[in-house]
C-alpha cells in the first residue's frame, strides 16, 4: 500500500538546544518546498516544540503525520497571550495551513443586509463574505424567510430593496416601482423623500431589528392614541395595522431568553474525524439567526481546542469594535458567548473577545436554567448537523484517497498526486486565444489558485503551441519564484512585497493537460527545455477518456468506474470550464471594442467612460439610448449610434473551435475567487 505524503525524519530540522525561547510565541511549521503546512500558539515556545520531536511513536497519529510532512520550523515571539492568539488567527488565515482546523459553512446561509454604506440604504438578501459599511442580521436558515420578514416590515418601514439599476431607471423617468404605489418603499427614487428622511428610515428598521422592539411598539401606540384623539382615524388605523404587522414579524422569532440577554450559543457534536457546530445569535432574548459549520479534524484537538479555534474564525475579521456593521468576516462579539467546553487559554480568549466587542465580554459554560436548556437544543442541532453531513459525505474522504491511489498505480508515480495542475486552450477561430491553470489539492479544487493566461505567441488554431507556450511561462515563473524564495530567507515562499504567497512558487506532483499525445509531448518538451524533471505530465483525451503518458505508444486505460479517472476528468473539465469562462469574457470585450470603433466620432475616451459608466458589455447591451444618452459626453445623436451598432453586431452564436461548442453570449461559468491573469 502506497503512502500519500513524503516522509521526512523529524531530527533533520530539529532547532538546537537552548535556541527556542522560554517565551509565548506563535511557530509554525513548513515542507521541503516552503509552503506552511501547521501553525500554533505557545506559553512556553521551548517545551511546546520540544514536545515534538520527543519519541515519535508517542504523537498522536495526525501530529505524527504533520512532523514527517515538514522540513523546517521556525517562530516569532510575543509580548502576551492575547498577542499570540491574534498572530496565530492572522497566520492561519494567511498561509491556509493544510494541518490546522479549518471549519467551513455547512450550507450558504443567506443574510438580510442593509447597506448603510450608500447614499439611500437597501434592504436586500445578501450571501457570501461580509462587506464593510453593510449591517447584517441573521443568518437565516432560508432566503424566503427574509422576504418574509421584510414583507412584513415594509409596510411600516418602507425603505429601498431594489437594485441599483432598477433604482436609477426610476429616477430618470420619474415614476416609482410597485411597491412605491403600494406604501412599501417611501420611492427615494423620485424624490418622495430625502436622503436624511429615508435614511432615518432605515435606522429605525435596524433598531428594530435589533432587538429595540418594545420601544419602538410603545411609541407607536402613542401616536395611535395621539391620533384617535384628534379624530384622524385613518392614521389611527393605519398606525393599528402597522403596530399588527410588527408583533406578527416579532412572533417567527420566539423568545428564548426571559431576560432580553444578548448571547450567542455555541453547541458541538463530534467523533474521532470530525465535529459540527452549531450557533443560535441571541438578541434581546430571541433567536435571530442560526449557522452551522463542519471541520475535519486534521490536528490531535480536544473539545476546548475546537472552541478556541471556533471562536477565532467566527469573531476574527470583526476588527472594528465601535462598529455596529461589523466590518469583515466576522459576527459582532455579543455580551455573552456560552460554550459547551472553556478552552485552555480562558483568560487570553476573553480578553481578546473584548477588545473586539470595546467592551466585558462573558464567556462561560451554562450550567442550569433557560441558557442551559437552550445550549441542549443547540447540541441537538449539531448532533442532527453531524449526522446529516457523514450521510452526505460518506466515504469521501475514503474515496479522495482512492482516487490518488488509483492515479498513483496506473500512472506508475513515486508518490500520489497530493497536488495537480490541469491546463486547458480556448480560442475562437485562431483568435482571442487563452489558457487556464486549475489547482487541485488532496483531490479538492483550490481556486483561489487558479490562474488564466493570455496567449500572444501563437498564431492560429494551434493548440500544440499553445500547450507549450503556457506550460514554459507556468514553470519559468516558478524557477523565477523558487530561486526569489531561496534567496529571501525570512519570507520563503511568501512576496515581501504584497504578504501574500508568492503565485507560482509551488510545484504540482501531475500536470494534467487536455489533449493527447501532441499536447502531452509539447509540455514534456517545454519542462524539459526548462530542466525541470521531477514533475509527472500526462494528457487526458476526450475521444475514449484515455490517458496518455510521454513517449508511450499506447494509452493507459483507466475502468470506466475508477475514482481516479472520475478524479482526472473532474481536473479536466474544471480546466475546460474555467479556461471558456475567460475566453468570453475577452471575446465579449473585443467585439464591442469593434463594434464602437465603427462609430464615427467616437474616440477612446468616450469608449472608456461607456463602459466605465455601465460596468460591464451585459449591461451596455441593455442599455437604451436614453441611457446612453445619459452618460457625460453623449448626446441623443451618438447615443442612437451605439444601440444601433450594438443591435447590429448581436446575432449568430459564437463557436468554439477547439472543442465544436456553441458559446452562448448569454452564459458563462462560476468565476473562481481570486483569479488573476498570470505570466
Amino acid at each position: 500500500m502506497h503512502t500519500l505524503r513524503p516522509v521526512a525524519d523529524p531530527a533533520t530540522y530539529r532547532p538546537r538546544p537552548g535556541s527556542i525561547p522560554d517565551s509565548p510565541g506563535v511557530y509554525r511549521f513548513s515542507d521541503a518546498h516552503g509552503r506552511v503546512i501547521y501553525v500554533g500558539k505557545a506559553k512556553s515556545l521551548r517545551a511546546r516544540l520540544n514536545s515534538y520531536f520527543q519519541d515519535i511513536a508517542a504523537l498522536h497519529a495526525r501530529t505524527q503525520t504533520m512532523v514527517q510532512t515538514a522540513a523546517k520550523v521556525d517562530w516569532t515571539v510575543v509580548g502576551t497571550e492575547v498577542e499570540a492568539l491574534q498572530l496565530e488567527y492572522s497566520w492561519i488565515k494567511e498561509f491556509d495551513p493544510r494541518f490546522n482546523v479549518r471549519y467551513r459553512d455547512d450550507k450558504s446561509y443567506p443574510s438580510l443586509a442593509v447597506t448603510l454604506n450608500e447614499e439611500f440604504p437597501r434592504l436586500q438578501v445578501m450571501r457570501g463574505p461580509k462587506k464593510r459599511g453593510v449591517r447584517y442580521f441573521g443568518p437565516y436558515a432560508h432566503a424566503w424567510a427574509i422576504r418574509e420578514t421584510l414583507d412584513l416590515l415594509l409596510r411600516v418601514f418602507p425603505a429601498r430593496t431594489c437594485s441599483a439599476g432598477v433604482f436609477k431607471r426610476a429616477g430618470q423617468v420619474g415614476r416609482p416601482c410597485l411597491l412605491g404605489y403600494i406604501g412599501k418603499c417611501s420611492a427615494p427614487c423620485v424624490g418622495r423623500v430625502s436622503p436624511e428622511e429615508h435614511r432615518r428610515i432605515v435606522e429605525d428598521f435596524c433598531d428594530f431589528m435589533a432587538g429595540q422592539t418594545a420601544t419602538y411598539l410603545r411609541r407607536l401606540e402613542k401616536e395611535m392614541q395621539a391620533a384617535a384623539a384628534v379624530q384622524e382615524y385613518e392614521r389611527a388605523a393605519r398606525l393599528r395595522d402597522d403596530i399588527g404587522a410588527l408583533k406578527r414579524a416579532m412572533e417567527k422569532n420566539a423568545v428564548v431568553l426571559g431576560d432580553g440577554t444578548d448571547a450567542d450559543v455555541i453547541a458541538l457534536a463530534e467523533d474521532q474525524l470530525e465535529a459540527a457546530v452549531q450557533v443560535f445569535h441571541v438578541r434581546g432574548g430571541r433567536v435571530r439567526g442560526q449557522r452551522g459549520f463542519v471541520v475535519d479534524k486534521v490536528e490531535d484537538v480536544t473539545t476546548g481546542d475546537l472552541v478556541e479555534h471556533f471562536l477565532q474564525q467566527l469573531y476574527g475579521d470583526d476588527t472594528d469594535p465601535a462598529s455596529a456593521e461589523g466590518s469583515g468576516d466576522g459576527e459582532a462579539v455579543p455580551r455573552e458567548v456560552l460554550v459547551p467546553e472553556l478552552p485552555a487559554d480562558t483568560v487570553a480568549v476573553t480578553e481578546w473577545l473584548s477588545s473586539k466587542r470595546g467592551a466585558r465580554v462573558d464567556l462561560r459554560v451554562p450550567q442550569r436554567g433557560d441558557k442551559r436548556a437552550l445550549m441542549e437544543t443547540v447540541a441537538r442541532n449539531a448532533a442532527q448537523s453531524l449526522a446529516l453531513h457523514k450521510t452526505k459525505r460518506a466515504s469521501d474522504l475514503t474515496t479522495r484517497s482512492l482516487a490518488l491511489q488509483e492515479i498513483q498505480n496506473a500512472l506508475e508515480l513515486d508518490e500520489a498526486p497530493l497536488r495537480i495542475e490541469c491546463f486547458d486552450v480556448s480560442n475562437l477561430q485562431g483568435t482571442e486565444v487563452v489558457a487556464s491553470m486549475v489547482v487541485f489539492e488532496d483531490g479538492l479544487a483550490r481556486k483561489s489558485e487558479y490562474r488564466t493566461f493570455n496567449i500572444k505567441g501563437v498564431e492560429g488554431q494551434n493548440d500544440v503551441a499553445a500547450i507549450a507556450e503556457v506550460i514554459t511561462r507556468r514553470f519559468r515563473r516558478h524557477l523565477d519564484d523558487r530561486v526569489a524564495a531561496a534567496e529571501d530567507r525570512h519570507s520563503g515562499p511568501i512576496d515581501p512585497d504584497t504578504g501574500k504567497p508568492r503565485r507560482f512558487a509551488y510545484r504540482p506532483n501531475l500536470v494534467v493537460v487536455d489533449g493527447g499525445p501532441p499536447q502531452v509531448a509539447a509540455a514534456a518538451e517545454a519542462l524539459e527545455a526548462l530542466h525541470i524533471y521531477d514533475i509527472e505530465i500526462c494528457g487526458l483525451a476526450k475521444r475514449l477518456e484515455e490517458v496518455w503518458l510521454p513517449g508511450q505508444a499506447d494509452p493507459v486505460i483507466l475502468p470506466r468506474t475508477s475514482e481516479g479517472l472520475y478524479l482526472l476528468q473532474r481536473v479536466r473539465d474544471e480546466a475546460h470550464r474555467f479556461a471558456i469562462t475567460h475566453h468570453r469574457k475577452r471575446r465579449s470585450k473585443s467585439m464591442i471594442d469593434s463594434t464602437l470603433d465603427a462609430i464615427p466620432g467616437l474616440g477612446e475616451v468616450r469608449r472608456k467612460a461607456l463602459m466605465k459608466h455601465f460596468g460591464s458589455v451585459r449591461k451596455l447591451r441593455a442599455a437604451t439610448a436614453e441611457e446612453i444618452a445619459a452618460v457625460p459626453g453623449f448626446g441623443p445623436r451618438t447615443a442612437q449610434a451605439v444601440v444601433d451598432a450594438l443591435a447590429a453586431a448581436g446575432g449568430a452564436p459564437a463557436v468554439n473551435m477547439a472543442t465544436g461548442e456553441i458559446i452562448e453570449e448569454t452564459s458563462s461559468g462560476p468565476g473562481a475567487a481570486g483569479t488573476a491573469t498570470g505570466g
